[in-house]
């Protein structure tokens, strides 16, 4: 750990502010002192340096470059395929087998010789045969093959008549019209040739993916590892649900809501529940969340008497690697890490929480899974009524979104406080508007898409 720097203009801090280092010969003996002098001058330039650039204003997409710099991705297990649904697919897959497996009939209907499919045609039915079983007998000139859809095709046979395209009477059918060869069936291999690469690592697997892999055969499947995330809300005024708040507390809201965005994220929250504002306290629960692969708390990271998260993180040996945003609602926030493990402060207020994680905390945790797609989709839509941000930082305006005329439109979902929850509620989207500037009805406004929104 380095050394505490000296307070400026004490004793100790004299010797690499004065010309003594300068003074001694260039090519003499280092004494024993000299190098003590010059060993504390680094640590302090050293602890200097990290200092300012914690304490720096970044912006929101230097900060996201630091924070996405320091993502790993984590071990990969195996699952049934019906628990893969929503996670990464960490292996290619690759088919053993032609799917179908024969050529079969897309119709109910009869299996022909298509050569001999002419109009009028009277042809002998032979055979019967249903999805799930064989067929017995060949098709030979002059024959049909009553068949139905999805059973395999009859050797000789090369095309299907539709039930509706015959007149069928005691074992024989009269043809209505002719048939081209391949009418109605549908090939080995169709879907997919024996070899294929079908699904490659990093897709996220939806519902069709669940489909194919039961095609082939597969019950279970390799994936990127869900990290686990541990919440922490901190302060005196937060009751935790369950328990009975004080005339001078309120619900702890932050916990469960920033919970429900790590499921959203694709991860696995673990509740720390409410510390109070004391430092000891803190520790203990940050103690206990670097169980998990990611921590992140909430409250007590800016400049105040009681904001005691970041001494919390640096006393359990974090290493801070940035501090303050140029970003409204969330100016303070907190990322570091604990041997390798990233670590969140979070602002308190519940939409500066609820933004900071979706900028910061979202990408990081897709990114630990393997994602390709890490951030939200932009949109550029038109402003519907006036969007002002006052302040110098640039906005994050919660906004709702309408279809106008083959375009989106956004408003402002009412006033912006960064306590006021319901503007999350009523969001589609977060507005990016530069400081102070002010979006007139009719100009484009970049959007970031929080959730589905219908045309």
């Amino acid at each position: 750990m380095a050394a505490k720097p000296p307070p400026l203009g004490s004793a100790a801090a004299k010797p690499w502010r004065s010309s003594g280092l300068r003074k001694r010969p260039r090519n003499g003996p280092q004494t024993p002192n000299a190098r003590k002098r010059r060993g504390e001058a680094v640590a302090f330039l050293g602890h200097m340096a990290r200092a300012l650039y914690t304490s720096r204003m970044l912006s929101v997409e230097q900060a996201q470059a630091e924070i996405l710099g320091r993502a790993r991705v984590l071990p990969t297990e195996r699952v049934d395929i019906l628990a893969a649904l929503g996670r990464v697919l960490a292996e290619p897959i690759r088919s053993t087998r032609r799917i179908p497996p024969w050529p079969n009939s897309s119709m109910d209907g009869y299996a022909v010789r298509a050569a001999d499919a002419r109009p009028s045609a009277i042809l002998r039915v032979v055979d019967r045969v249903i999805a799930g079983s064989l067929p017995t007998h060949a098709v030979a000139a002059g024959e049909a093959v009553r068949i139905f859809t999805g059973a395999p095709m009859p050797a000789g046979a090369d095309a299907v008549v539709p039930q509706e395209d015959v007149d069928a009477r005691d074992g024989v059918i009269a043809l209505r019209g002719a048939v081209e060869p391949g009418a109605y069936v549908r090939p080995a291999g169709e879907d997919v040739r024996e070899g294929d690469l079908v699904l490659e690592a990093g897709r996220a697997i939806g519902a069709a993916e669940i489909g194919l892999l039961a095609t082939l055969g597969r019950t279970q499947v390799t994936v990127g590892r869900r990290p686990r995330v541990a919440v922490l809300s901190t302060g005196n005024e937060l009751a935790d649900l369950g328990t009975e708040p004080t005339p001078a507390q309120i619900p702890n809201a932050n916990t469960y809501s920033l919970m429900a965005q790590v499921v959203e994220a694709g991860g696995l929250p673990l509740n720390l529940g409410v510390a109070p504002d004391r430092l000891e306290a803190i520790s203990e629960r940050i103690a206990r969340g670097l169980e998990a692969d990611v921590l992140v708390s909430s409250a007590g990271v800016s400049v105040g008497e009681l904001d005691l998260v970041r001494e919390a993180l640096v006393n359990a040996g974090a290493e801070l690697h940035l501090w303050k945003v140029d970003m409204r609602p969330g100016k303070p926030i907190t990322f570091g890490s604990i041997a390798g493990r990233p670590v969140f402060g979070l602002p308190g207020n519940p939409v500066s929480a609820m933004v900071t994680f979706e900028l910061f905390v979202r990408p990081m945790l897709r990114a630990m899974q393997g994602r390709r797609a890490i951030s939200r989709a932009t949109i550029t839509a038109t402003a519907l009524a006036p969007i002002v941000n006052r302040g110098s930082r640039r906005g994050y305006l919660r906004v709702v979104l309408e279809a106008r005329r083959g375009r989106w439109g956004a408003r402002l979902t009412g006033e912006q406080g960064s306590g006021i929850l319901r503007s999350m509620v009523s969001a589609d989207g977060l507005a990016v508007v530069p400081g102070d500037t002010s979006i007139a009805i009719g100009e484009n406004v970049e959007v970031i898409v929080l959730r589905e929104v219908s045309a």
